[in-house]
């Protein structure tokens, strides 16, 4: 199909030049207008954390990069589709641009490749587009179809790339401990954790967007800003996070302390080990999120710790213990310091 008259001499990338700032961005701002090279089938998605995080599709067409904004990212399944929304033509040499756009400046914030690839066109027409994309993280046939002004829905018309990928559940009610006056005795095959006295919530993140439930799997809103914010930690990666909000040196902080789902597979028959191990490599730590340490084997100075700094407790866990939803367990044991009666975290 023909490309449309355009104003400014048939400049696509007049719209693009005219929101930067050349002086100002570390962005490509071409001085002459696009001319078409290439095979057209360059892709690239671009990772931008931008005022509200999202991921930008960019595909060469006749000498630029046709773009559009996906603030989920491209979707995993075809059960879901995504909404995109067309932005202006890029240069084709922003496919490899990546940098921090300043303050002030259109689009401002952090922009790094994602993914990228070549593509082939099935279908190109001002209504509907048709590819198949062969990148390192994302392949298949997609379609994007507009459906009012510059919104358009993307589609994938393949079966997931990996078929044994489930969505994230609803909701997940949380493991509860069985209070005990006592440490284990068989202390190798525990390991041991601050019980923070806050309250029970599980993060759900996917697209870079983040819900929570309560220890009765409620759906609550986290404190302002946590949910953005630690869904632009994670970015693509989809999970389920199971922690405290508790109140550390006089501010509300989100204590995460297990894993239970990642990118498409449950966790909750892995045992407790192997899902630390998994929770402690997403790095997570943020100015309202910390991962909780866990000690193996070291229940007596984690209980002094504790006591030193006013903790309810020590949670003992055993290492070999899968989550048992909505279920108090032996596997998992609350013992408050100093043998005082206090609640276990629900």
């Amino acid at each position: 199909m023909a490309p449309k008259k355009r104003k400014n001499g048939g400049d696509r990338l007049a719209e693009y030049r005219g929101r930067r700032d050349p002086g100002r961005t570390p962005e490509p701002v071409p001085r002459e207008k696009a001319l078409p090279q290439g095979n057209d089938d360059t892709f690239v998605v671009q990772e931008h954390h931008a005022t509200s995080l999202h991921w930008d599709l960019r595909l060469e067409r006749d000498g630029v990069l046709v773009s559009w904004a996906v603030p989920k990212g491209l979707p995993w399944s075809p059960e879901t589709n995504h909404l995109a929304v067309r932005t202006e033509d890029h240069p084709l040499e922003y496919a490899a641009f990546e940098g921090e756009i300043p303050h002030g400046e259109y689009g401002a914030g952090q922009m790094t490749v994602w993914d990228r690839g070549t593509y082939e066109t099935e279908k190109w027409s001002e209504r509907e587009v048709k590819i198949v994309v062969h990148g390192s993280r994302v392949s298949g046939r997609y379609a994007l179809f507009r459906t009012r002004g510059r919104n358009w829905m993307i589609h994938r018309m393949d079966p997931p790339a990996d078929p044994d990928a489930e969505p994230l559940p609803e909701s997940v009610l949380p493991m509860r401990p069985a209070e005990k006056a006592r440490l284990p005795r068989d202390q190798e095959g525990w390991a041991f954790e601050f019980a923070w006295g806050g309250r029970r919530t599980a993060a759900y993140v996917e697209g870079g967007r983040t819900r929570f439930t309560d220890g009765r799997g409620r759906a609550v809103d986290g404190p302002g800003g946590l949910g953005s914010r630690l869904g632009a930690e994670l970015g693509a990666r989809r999970t389920v996070l199971d922690g405290e909000l508790a109140v550390l040196d006089g501010r509300e902080t989100y204590m995460i302390y297990d894993l239970l789902h990642l990118d498409g597979h449950p966790l909750l028959d892995v045992p407790y080990r192997e899902r630390r191990v998994r929770l402690d490599g997403l790095g997570l730590s943020g100015p309202m999120w910390q991962t909780a340490p866990w000690f193996p084997g070291d229940g007596d100075a984690v209980r002094d710790a504790a006591r030193d700094q006013r903790l309810p407790g020590v949670l003992a866990k055993r290492l070999d213990s899968p989550y048992e939803p909505g279920e108090e367990s032996g596997a998992w044991r609350f013992v408050p310091v100093g043998g005082s009666r206090q609640a276990p975290p629900q």
